[in-house]
């Protein structure tokens, strides 16, 4: 029987290259990391049942982290939390709080800024993907991303350093 390929690559090539981009977006999204790993392995676990055609890596990427986020969704939508978000403290994930690393102020974003600015200046994701993978319009990313940094800016600190 012939081993599965995604983009020229093998199920466990797939994995390994990509494992840090989903789980990185699954923990952002859901700001657990045993509810972050139940959505990684669906990502995967669809990839390898469904077995869709690629045309190249970066589609395979663009519909792995497509998944991700409708799986964090659900997975939202499915659980509700026993605390209001808004109790739960950003910092609770333990992502350092360095000059170098912004998750922990993306994490006190919402959601809507939160993906545009992961998938912008964390995967390097152009607007126009980033419309695409999203199901939004440029101009519609642009405003996001533009008001996302705003909020990021008062809650990472501005021009201080």
């Amino acid at each position: 029987m012939a081993e599965k390929r995604f983009a020229g690559l093998t199920y466990e090539q797939t994995v390994i290259k990509y494992k840090k981009a989903v789980g990185s977006l699954c923990l952002v999204r859901l700001k657990n990391y045993a509810d972050a790993e139940d959505c990684f392995q669906n990502v995967f676990a669809r990839l390898y049942t469904k077995s869709p055609d690629f045309t190249d890596e970066n589609h395979l990427k663009a519909w792995l982290i497509r998944v991700a986020i409708n799986e964090c969704k659900n997975f939202l939508r499915d659980n509700t939390p026993l605390l209001p978000l808004k109790d739960v403290e950003a910092n609770s994930v333990n992502f350092p709080e360095n000059e170098c690393d912004i998750s922990w102020a993306l994490l006190k974003l919402e959601p809507k800024y939160r993906n545009v600015l992961y998938l912008h200046y964390i995967e390097r994701y152009k607007i126009d993907e980033i419309a695409e993978i999203l199901g939004k319009k440029p101009n519609t990313i642009k405003t996001i991303l533009r008001r996302g940094r705003e909020k990021l800016k008062a809650i990472y600190g501005g021009d201080e350093r």
